[in-house]
Parts: structure tokens; C-alpha cells; sequence
């Protein structure tokens, strides 16, 4: 009998798809392997996409954000999930009718994941909660290569267990002391014939309107705990130290308002000395400097390089690429002499509208030298700076000993008892 039930439910499901009843998976655009997590993910990006508050007049963005709320029901319950996997909508609408589950109202489904009723704050009177601002430290090779990344932070959750209510049987009364109203009126009398009236928060439910028999064992009847939540970045190529990423009701959330937007700055962090506590490029930041769309790098050479040239050096850039600097024999480098090199520093980020990157546009990389002295001469390189020494104060005239302003003797000033000043050669 089992087998028949089997094998019907089975032609149900395929004649169903058949008729274009789209799969759960693909309502969430997720693939059948997919964690919880991801399933979790997918509903709260869709949900708010096609929630009617943000869509309004529009009902084909309605009916998506219920078949998103019935999606998510049936794929977050491992029961429900294993059954439609095996049997699809119609083994679904079987264990309904038999009792096995319901569906929630997805504007009750919603304000488990946002608080503020299922709303955006859109209704009247309903309350937004706070903003919250983070900062997050990327390293200066990201910021050149962009890369898809994420960060953890703690944050407040209305509390799966009991779904906001506070309750471990999730059932919620009217409090019996201020009739549901979350405010009492008190009087006190002052003197004989003199009463004064207080509205005061009801102190038995905290101004909720609502009282619990037996707290949630998890969050202890508070309705929200904290849990560290992995939030994703993308970071794109050539943004901005200082750039500011929305993420739209992602704040910390409470069953009494909507949730308020998480603003994430990125920053460029200080790099690493220890590889394992950064990423593979965890020295570039140490040797390159970002200003704005340029870069600027620090390069040590010798006096023997300094003065004779005659030498290359590469430079492995933040994508891997070599620059390679130099100088032929006999150019000299000044100290602190800088070179700009065009089109080797950050790509160009532009913000228009979609943030399109344009390829080919990027900034100056500045490489300033910097002469390191010897300790003292070995005798090979005295002779050769001797030599040049010599062919160069040859070529423009000069002559320390001469043309220094240096007498041959030296001067002795001495003064008599009387103060006079005599010079003695």
C-alpha cells in the first residue's frame, strides 16, 4: 500500500513541475546541497527584495515574497526538507492535511529575521532600531586586486528558539497588570484631599503589554541573544581607504522594531610580521604606501650604486608583476632623488552608478632611493672612488686644497691683559 502511495506522489511531483510549479531551490536560487546557513542567507536577501513595503502597487513582487516565506519553511525544516526532496510539493500538501506542519504568515516569518512586526518601518507608528558602524581593516594588496572576502561581528538576534516571544512554549498572555497597554497609572496622595496620577511603564512586563509563564531556556525570556555573525565583503579593485558599504536592515535586530542598516567603512590595516596572522601578501603593505591612487616605495642602494651606477633592481609588485629599476654605468642617484613611473600605482576606482572598473586607468608609483654609507672602504673600492675622484675634479677644475678659502697656516688669535688682540701667523 505504502509502495502505491510512493509511486503516486512521485507522478504528482513530476506532473507538477510539469505544469511549471517552480522548485524551492530555484525560488531561492540555491542548489540542493546547500547548507542551512546559505538557505538562511538566500531567504533574508530575497525576502527583503520582494517585500511588499519596498514594492508597493506590485503584485508580482507580493506574491514572490510569500512563494520566498513558503520556500524557506520548507527547506530550514530537516523533516519538511527530506520529505519534499523525496516527493515535492505534493508530499508537502499531504503532511499538511494531516497535521505534520503549517505555514506562518510571512510577514510573521519576516519579523523573525527584522523585528518591527514583518515591516519596514513603513506602518504607522512603527519603530526603526539604531544603526550600527563597524570598521573592518583590509590589506593594501586587496585594495589593489579586489577580493571576495568576510568579517564576524556581534550581533544581536531575535532568538530562533522561541521566535521572539521570550517564552519556552511560545505562547504569550496579556499581562494581567496593565491589560496589555505596557503602562500603569499610579496615584499617590500628597495630602489629605490631594492625589496626584503617574503614568508609569508597567514594571511587571517591562512595558511589553505581554507576560510569559516559563522563560525561554535560551535567551531567558529577554526575546534576542547575541551570536557572531559572518557577514560577506566584496571589496572591488582600487577602492577607497574610507569607503562606506550599506547593508540595508542588518543591524541589530528585536521583535519591537525594524532592524536598522550595519555600515561597514573599510580601512587599510597595518600589515603583519607574522605570515600566519595575515594573508600570503602580508609584506606588501610593508614596502608599498597608498596615497590615494598612488603608491610609493622606498629603495635602498649602496654608494658604489649611488655614485657609479651601473645596476637593475626588481620590484615584485602587489599583483605579482615586476617592475624593474636601474641605472646605467656612470648615472648617478642623488639621495632622496624620486622616480615616477607612470601607470604602476592603484587602479583607478570608479563610483558611477554600478561602480564600474575601468582597466586601464591607474595612478603613479614613487620610488624614492635612499644611499646606505659603508661601515668603512675596502681597498678595491677606496681605489675606484680615488680614481673617479680624481677624472671628475680634473674635468670641472677643482681643487680641495686651493680653492677651499683654507689658509696654508693656521691662525692663532691671542689677547693682552689690556684686551688688544694680536694675531700671530
Amino acid at each position: 500500500m505504502w509502495f502505491k502511495k510512493g509511486a503516486l506522489l512521485a507522478l504528482l511531483t513530476l506532473a507538477q513541475f510539469a505544469l511549471g510549479i517552480e522548485d524551492y531551490y530555484k525560488v531561492l536560487g540555491i542548489n540542493k546541497q546547500a547548507s542551512d546557513k546559505q538557505i538562511k542567507s538566500a531567504y533574508r536577501q530575497l525576502s527583503k527584495k520582494y517585500h511588499p513595503d519596498k514594492n508597493p502597487g506590485d503584485s508580482t513582487a507580493h506574491d514572490k515574497f510569500v512563494e520566498v516565506s513558503e520556500a524557506y519553511e520548507a527547506l530550514i525544516d530537516p523533516e519538511s526538507r527530506k520529505i519534499y526532496d523525496q516527493y515535492g510539493h505534493e508530499g508537502l500538501k499531504q503532511r499538511q492535511q494531516g497535521g505534520g506542519q503549517q505555514h506562518h504568515d510571512p510577514f510573521d516569518l519576516f519579523s523573525r529575521f527584522f523585528g518591527g512586526g514583518g515591516h519596514f518601518g513603513n506602518q504607522p507608528g512603527q519603530r526603526r532600531g539604531p544603526n550600527v558602524e563597524l570598521k573592518v581593516g583590509i590589506s593594501l594588496s586587496d585594495f589593489y586586486n579586489g577580493r571576495t572576502t568576510e568579517f564576524q561581528w556581534d550581533k544581536q538576534q531575535i532568538c530562533e528558539e522561541c521566535e521572539g516571544t521570550g517564552a519556552a512554549d511560545k505562547h504569550v498572555d496579556t499581562c494581567d497588570a496593565c491589560g496589555g497597554h505596557g503602562i500603569r497609572i499610579v496615584r499617590h496622595q500628597l495630602a489629605p484631599g490631594m492625589i496626584q496620577q503617574m503614568q508609569v511603564q508597567c514594571d511587571k512586563c517591562g512595558g511589553r503589554g505581554k507576560s510569559i509563564k516559563h522563560k525561554c531556556p535560551v535567551c531567558q525570556g529577554t526575546r534576542v541573544v547575541r551570536k557572531m555573525t559572518t557577514v560577506g565583503l566584496n571589496v572591488e579593485r582600487g577602492m577607497a581607504e574610507g569607503s562606506r558599504i550599506v547593508y540595508e536592515n542588518e543591524a541589530d535586530e528585536s521583535p519591537d522594531y525594524v532592524a536598522g542598516d550595519l555600515i561597514v567603512t573599510v580601512v587599510e590595516k597595518e600589515p603583519s610580521l607574522n605570515p600566519e596572522e595575515d594573508n600570503p601578501d602580508h609584506l606588501d603593505g610593508i614596502f608599498f604606501r597608498r596615497k590615494g591612487d598612488d603608491l610609493f616605495w622606498k629603495e635602498i642602494i649602496s654608494l658604489r650604486e649611488a655614485w657609479m651606477g651601473d645596476w637593475t633592481r626588481n620590484i615584485t609588485h602587489l599583483d605579482g608583476h615586476v617592475v624593474r629599476l636601474g641605472r646605467k654605468r656612470g648615472e648617478v642617484v642623488q639621495p632622496g632623488h624620486v622616480d615616477t613611473i607612470p601607470g604602476e600605482g592603484m587602479p583607478k576606482w570608479h563610483e558611477d552608478g554600478d561602480s564600474v572598473y575601468h582597466k586601464t586607468e591607474y595612478g603613479n608609483l614613487y620610488v624614492e632611493y635612499t644611499v646606505v654609507l659603508p661601515d668603512q672602504m675596502e681597498s678595491g673600492m677606496e681605489k675606484e672612488f680615488w680614481a673617479l675622484w680624481e677624472k671628475w675634479r680634473g674635468k670641472i677644475g677643482v681643487d680641495l686644497h686651493k680653492d677651499s678659502g683654507r689658509p696654508e697656516q693656521p691662525v692663532i688669535h691671542d689677547h693682552d691683559h689690556e684686551g688688544h688682540e694680536h694675531e700671530e701667523l
